[in-house]
């Protein structure tokens, strides 16, 4: 293979899994700012797969401009191979890992043996933990952070006027609701570390592994919904959200908060009638956080879960597992 190509993952085209083309891509250029990463790990996330599908689950006047082909992805765990002469704090060797320019799309992006990304969103690999899990962390990690501890930026909120504000966890009565995936299983772990009472609900096969991460209670879905067993919750974190997020409103105390993470929350006159904040955010790339998400992950107070591994070559096998839903945390692609 010429030195200026690598193996990447590209669309050439919007569709389903098979979309998805291994082969040769330009490999990026290193631009002011940034670092060149050898690329061990990809984490997967629901983004790539509305990518992938030609973000049709938004509305048209949100979905970005995209060129094709696009190597789709944003999670990396690798090993820092060039940095540009304006970066300090990373040398060459140094491992890494980091959410890559989310929200934006069309530069160099995951699925890929090298990844071009600003330092700004890279922070060093815990050393406790190997490329596959450092790879399960950012996006998920990131969004549990961002929701429930810190919202660590001034970026305009695409998904409401005002800023999103977490609330304190010390004490509190914390629902979480898909409590099992990438997402879920960290906010289960981040509130139980700040002081929460947790509530995960999410499928019966899936307690025991949410009561070793901490929950207190838990309630499967299946056997009764959730806004008909929980009461007098501070808040939920509705990982799922959608038009169905307004059911957990019930399970609120008079003062409490409902985050749902995706559009649809349709009931804010009785949000308002019952005195509960409703708060979205949008997520995004952060290295400090995840930096501060790495001591959590060194010793022990956070771990990061895998579902299961695919090769890169095998990106369609993996988006065919993650269309088949009911994933216990994190899948993740390794790099050969």
């Amino acid at each position: 293979m010429p030195t200026n190509m690598m193996n990447a993952v590209r669309l050439h085209e919007f569709g389903g899994p098979e979309v998805l083309r291994y082969e040769e891509a330009p490999l990026p250029e290193l631009k002011p700012g940034e670092v060149l990463v050898r690329v061990w790990a990809v984490g997967i996330n629901p983004p790539d797969w509305y990518l992938r599908d030609g973000n049709k689950n938004l509305p048209p006047e949100w979905r970005p401009a995209v060129s094709l082909p696009v190597i789709p992805g944003s999670d990396v765990s690798g090993i820092v191979q060039a940095v540009a002469a304006d970066v300090q704090g990373f040398s060459v060797g140094d491992e890494v890992f980091g959410m890559v320019r989310f929200p934006s799309y069309g530069e160099s992006a995951a699925y890929a043996e090298y990844v071009a990304a600003p330092a700004s969103d890279l922070a060093r690999k815990s050393a406790g933990i190997d490329h596959v899990h450092a790879a399960g962390v950012p996006m998920s990690g990131l969004t549990a952070w961002q929701f429930l501890i810190e919202l660590g930026h001034d970026h305009p909120n695409p998904l409401q006027a005002k800023r999103h504000r977490p609330v304190p966890l010390n004490g509190k009565t914390v629902l979480i609701n898909g409590a099992a995936g990438g997402v879920g299983h960290f906010a289960v772990q981040l509130a139980k570390w700040k002081g929460a009472h947790v509530i995960a609900v999410a499928s019966g096969a899936h307690e025991s592994f949410l009561r070793e991460l901490g929950a207190d209670e838990f309630i499967d879905y299946k056997k009764k919904p959730p806004e008909e067993v929980a009461h007098d919750v501070d808040l939920v974190l509705d990982t799922l959200g959608g038009p169905t997020t307004g059911r957990f409103l019930r399970t609120l105390k008079r003062g409490g908060a409902l985050f749902p993470m995706f559009l649809g929350f349709s009931d804010p006159e009785e949000a308002a009638r019952l005195g509960v904040t409703v708060s979205m955010t949008q997520v995004r790339s952060n290295g400090p956080q995840l930096a501060e998400l790495g001591r959590l992950l060194d010793v022990g107070t956070v771990r990061v879960a895998i579902d299961s591994t695919f090769l890169l070559a095998d990106a369609r096998k993996a988006h065919e597992r993650a269309a088949r839903g009911h994933i216990q945390s994190k899948l993740v692609l390794t790099v050969a």
